[in-house]
């Protein structure tokens, strides 16, 4: 075994106990939660060992890192995640690679998702991204819309050609009441997905949790935690 073989293993392990211990906690089964490892700044060779790992489900936030480790890794039996700030520009490369784009949030982007993924003839899940930093009607500091304007871009979602709405997702906010408060801003994730699922019962995926949270995530409720550092290490700076 490789010396990155064996760390990613050991590290895979550790957040294994810790979303193992957290749904125990919670009075949840194990299989309730699926690990997204988010491999953003780290390169397809760790996609690759990571697939060995019996890792399934892995994330990305730039389309420019995203597209190619995607292409150099399309062997692999892996659902690709985009949870980055998605510019209608990058929608068909987007499209051509994800499975599931979890950071929707404004109408224009429905509308470019929708015709890309007829035009290829693929299904893209989508989840909308909530900002709870935001008021009912603005957008959060990083993407996402308020809760206010969820009924209707889930409603728009649904209705889209060759898209499939599946559920919420949101960042911990830095700002606004739920700053710092990650159990509370989950569990108030938790109730919008409740409303959600009275119009839409298939919307049943609740994207929330990163390293630092995901126990919190997992006390709410959460289907999905995106865990990147806690299995990859530290990333390099950027610059």
């Amino acid at each position: 075994m490789t010396d990155r073989k064996g760390e990613l293993a050991a590290n895979l392990a550790q957040v294994e106990r810790r979303i193992t211990a957290a749904c125990t906690a919670a009075g949840r089964k194990r299989e309730e939660v699926t690990l997204i490892v988010v491999t953003k700044t780290y390169p397809a060779s760790d996609v690759r060992i990571l697939s060995e790992l019996g890792v399934r489900h892995v994330a990305e936030n730039r389309d420019q890192d995203a597209a190619p480790k995607a292409a150099a890794c399309s062997d692999l039996p892996l659902s690709w995640h985009f949870v980055g700030q998605l510019q209608t520009n990058k929608v068909r490369s987007v499209v051509g690679y994800a499975d599931v784009v979890q950071s929707v949030d404004r109408a224009r982007l429905v509308t470019a998702l929708s015709k890309e993924a007829e035009r290829v003839g693929r299904e893209v899940g989508c989840l909308i991204q909530v900002a709870l930093d935001a008021g009912e009607s603005a957008r959060g500091e990083r993407g996402g819309v308020a809760p206010g304007g969820i009924a209707e871009l889930a409603d728009l979602v649904a209705a889209a050609p060759g898209l499939r709405l599946g559920g919420l997702m949101t960042v911990a906010p830095l700002t606004g009441e739920y700053a710092g408060q990650q159990q509370a801003a989950f569990e108030r994730l938790m109730d919008l997905s409740t409303d959600l699922r009275r119009t839409h019962p298939a919307a049943n995926m609740v994207s929330a949790g990163m390293s630092a949270d995901l126990e919190q995530a997992v006390a709410a409720g959460a289907t999905h935690v995106r865990v990147g550092t806690a299995v990859l290490g530290v990333r390099p700076g950027l610059g």
